[in-house]
């Protein structure tokens, strides 16, 4: 398995318990900005890019979810942090996923944002990575914006839109079908079981791309999940309704803590 060098970022106090965060395809770690406030008042949180994302090491050829894991994990480790919470979206929360499935010591808590057990037939994906390999990114715009976010929110918040738009044109095509090509080969629904970090599940009511049923079959098949339902938001959730997704992390990892809020 070949290893990437991931970009990332650090932002709360050196000493406090680390919170990794993991971001969706095609986009990178200033997806999470609207977060960092709230989430680094208690947790150092380390952010990343996708291998083949932003400024991360690209890795030719088809990835699996579990290289993207060993990304993630190499990182962590380079710093010495053997145990984290994790939250992600997307593929960032299916790399959450995988941790806690086959490296459960590692994780103290689990969020799992628009992701999914399975993010449909593979073939759809290993058709996508083609498309951009031969194409490039900026045909895909208009097919991801209508699922990343409502109709509304495009018209309301055109910058925001853009500014997530610029980070898809900016992504390497070889990046993202390696990436699509990870999502393809990935299906945890028969592992859900493994998972024994206390875990949030956040499924968004207008999310087209992993749908509420997806956000149930987590929060059905990992013991004690808890499931979380954010209205008029699509796939990019924690930013169409980010203070509604950033007070649900929080209370979740506040439980977890044990601390009283």
């Amino acid at each position: 398995m070949t290893i990437a060098t991931l970009n990332h970022r650090f932002d709360g106090p050196a000493d406090a318990p680390v919170l990794i965060l993991g971001p969706s395809l095609g986009t990178e770690l200033g997806m999470w900005d609207a977060q960092i406030p709230e989430l680094s008042r208690e947790y150092r949180v380390l952010r990343y890019d996708l291998r083949g994302h932003g400024r991360s090491h690209p890795v030719p050829g088809t990835a699996s979810v579990g290289d993207l894991v060993g990304d993630v994990l190499t990182l962590a480790d380079s710093y010495g942090i053997k145990r984290f919470a994790y939250g992600g979206v997307s593929l960032g929360g299916a790399v959450g996923l995988w941790i806690g499935a086959h490296h459960p010591e590692r994780l103290t808590a689990l969020i799992a944002c628009c992701s999914s057990a399975c993010f449909g037939a593979p073939e759809a994906w290993r058709e996508r990575a083609a498309t951009v390999r031969a194409e490039g990114m900026r045909q895909l715009a208009d097919v991801v914006i209508r699922r990343w976010f409502t109709p509304e929110y495009v018209e309301r918040e055109p910058a925001a839109v853009q500014r997530v738009l610029d980070m898809l044109y900016a992504c390497p095509p070889e990046g993202y079908a390696g990436c699509c090509d990870a999502l393809a080969g990935y299906d945890l629904r028969g592992e859900l079981g493994r998972i024994t970090a206390p875990t949030l599940v956040i499924g968004a009511s207008r999310d087209p791309s992993t749908p509420m049923p997806h956000a149930r079959e987590l929060a059905a098949g990992i013991a004690g999940a808890t499931l979380v339902e954010v209205e008029d938001a699509a796939h990019l959730a924690n930013i169409e309704q980010a203070e509604v997704v950033t007070a649900a992390m929080t209370a979740h990892l506040a439980r977890v803590a044990g601390v009283a809020r």
